[in-house]
């Protein structure tokens, strides 16, 4: 096998464990997997998988905070050209139920510790047939390697197209409820459909024999899940860390020589607080690449000062396979050029265009519209959702993010706002419908918009703007508490403001940007 005919998931794995068997590809905990053992681990899975029936098409599930064994099976159901679906292990427990119905997940793995949130919905869970402990048995659901374990490492040899569902990753949904957004081998590992070489790459991007990444970012969104897959694609070797702790990330880069991190710019900033931070060698640490928010400039500054490394910033989305954008290390300044204000320009074989919103119309260099974009990075669509495939992509192949922004002359891409009513904290999208729908469901309120608001840690923060019933009386404290009960803890106000009703044009919109107004008065662009 070559590299030339790598199709699939399942083919980089192959082609890895014919060119460098014994090299480790995952470390997590004192586990070391190299890529011998994660093919042959995955070709047990995928046999396991086709003994209870899952054949290619069909959806599988994670639960669990991130493993090696997540890559293993992940691997194992793209052999059987079958879809790994990850889900948000911080989702309330009526939230994970709507994902594992809405993926139709035949099967699902979970992690350590889910065990009882999973045991509180099993009885709703209308196609799940099997439960498995990913790592050992959790509670009364048996362990995966033992289940795995009884099956020969036969490589099922399951014929696979670059257009095939590989991986179905979970949006949040203007309306309540999240998409599923599908991707395919093709757009996964999209600069082979777009024909680039090494000469292509950046420093950055080009891999390094021996070097080793820090895997730190949840594996439900494509930044983790997306990690993992780069490091298979480029022969490398990832440490994986179930979930980003400053303190055992310190160690790591100390001790294993990490030479990559992608952060998200709030664990940038928890890092730089902890106290090692000023004590650890950060010497063989060549780049930190970040993403999901605009990072502060003082935040920029000290990281620079610290770190000591090269700096990468990278827009995309779900719905992208990740990044479509980057702005390099060199256009990093401390001093705050006007390229730091920007997202840097299109990765090779991605378009962009900036258009009119409501026209569609192209729209001139530094002149405000929606960001639109075209390559084979694009998702598929969203899974049995042709209806908001249809309002996303249109005949020829352009997305539309519903991000506002501009491009200059030089093809750098600036974001000024959102289209839709989207909040990011933290590096989570939370649309204001869901946690509105939580909200409502306390019946002594009357009316209720939620909004995003400027956050020193988070970048921003979720506020609720409620109106309460006439004779009835709520604190912040009671409406924080029963939207718990109903969505995930990111997703609920960090505060409330009570007021005697909401702005609402003549059709009875919502003027939402009413209500943000006077929080990012003074602010030159209305994200952060």
């Amino acid at each position: 096998m070559t590299e030339e005919d790598i199709i699939s998931l399942g083919d980089v794995v192959r082609f890895q464990a014919q060119e460098q068997p014994d090299n480790v590809v995952f470390t997590y905990e004192d586990d070391a997997m190299t890529y011998a053992q994660l093919d042959a681990g995955s070709n047990q899975a995928a046999q396991a998988l086709a003994s209870k029936g899952v054949s290619k098409g069909d959806r599988i599930a994670y639960m669990g905070k991130n493993s090696h064994r997540y890559f293993e099976v992940l691997v194992g159901a793209a052999k059987l050209g079958a879809v790994m679906t990850p889900v948000n292990w911080r989702l309330a427990p009526p939230e994970v139920a709507y994902i594992l119905n809405d993926c139709q997940a035949k099967i699902l793995f979970i992690g350590p510790g889910f065990d009882e949130l999973v045991g509180k919905i099993k009885e709703s869970l209308e196609h799940v047939e099997l439960i498995l402990g990913c790592e050992k048995a959790e509670g009364d659901f048996p362990s995966y390697p033992a289940w795995r374990d009884d099956f020969e490492a036969i490589d099922p040899m399951i014929p696979c197209a670059e257009d095939d569902d590989a991986l179905q990753l979970y949006t949040s949904g203007t309306t309540g409820h999240p998409k599923g957004a599908v991707m395919t081998s093709g757009s996964i590992f999209s600069s082979r459909a777009a024909g680039v070489t090494e000469a292509d790459l950046m420093d950055w991007q080009k891999p390094i024999p021996g070097e080793i990444t820090l895997l730190a970012m949840p594996c439900f969104h494509i930044s983790g899940t997306g990690t993992g897959l780069t490091v298979m694609y480029s022969g490398g070797s990832a440490i994986v860390l179930p979930e980003y702790d400053p303190t055992q990330a310190l160690e790591l880069i100390e001790s294993y020589n990490i030479s990559k991190i992608f952060m998200v710019p709030a664990a940038i900033q928890i890092m730089l607080n902890h106290p090692r931070a000023s004590e650890v060698d950060f010497s063989q640490l060549k780049y930190i690449t970040y993403g999901a928010s605009p990072i502060p400039l003082e935040l920029m500054k000290q990281a620079m000062d610290v770190l000591g490394c090269g700096f990468v910033q990278m827009y995309g989305m779900t719905e992208t396979s990740g990044t479509i954008t980057t702005l390099n290390p060199e256009d990093h300044d401390v001093n705050g050029n006007e390229k730091m204000r920007s997202v840097g320009t299109a990765l090779p074989g991605v378009e962009l265009k900036i258009i009119d919103p409501e026209s569609g119309e192209l729209l001139p260099p530094r002149t405000v519209g929606e960001i639109a974009t075209r390559s084979a990075k694009n998702m598929k669509g969203y899974w049995n959702r042709p209806d908001a495939t249809a309002e996303t992509i249109d005949a020829d192949g352009w997305l539309r993010t519903g991000d506002a922004g501009y491009l200059d002359e030089e093809g750098y891409l600036y974001i000024h706002d959102r289209l839709k009513d989207m909040i990011i904290t933290g590096g989570e999208n939370v649309y204001p419908a869901e946690v509105e729908n939580a909200i409502y469901a306390n019946p002594k309120v009357a009316d209720v918009a939620v909004i995003g608001v400027p956050d020193e840690k988070w970048g921003e923060a979720v506020k609720a703007c409620v109106v309460v019933k006439k004779d009835q009386q709520l604190t912040e404290a009671e409406i924080i508490a029963a939207a718990r009960n109903l969505i995930a803890g990111y997703k609920c106000p960090k505060s409330v403001d009570f007021i005697e009703a909401l702005p609402r044009n003549p059709s009875g919109k919502i003027l939402r940007k009413d209500l943000r107004a006077p929080y990012w008065a003074g602010k030159d662009r209305a994200v952060n």
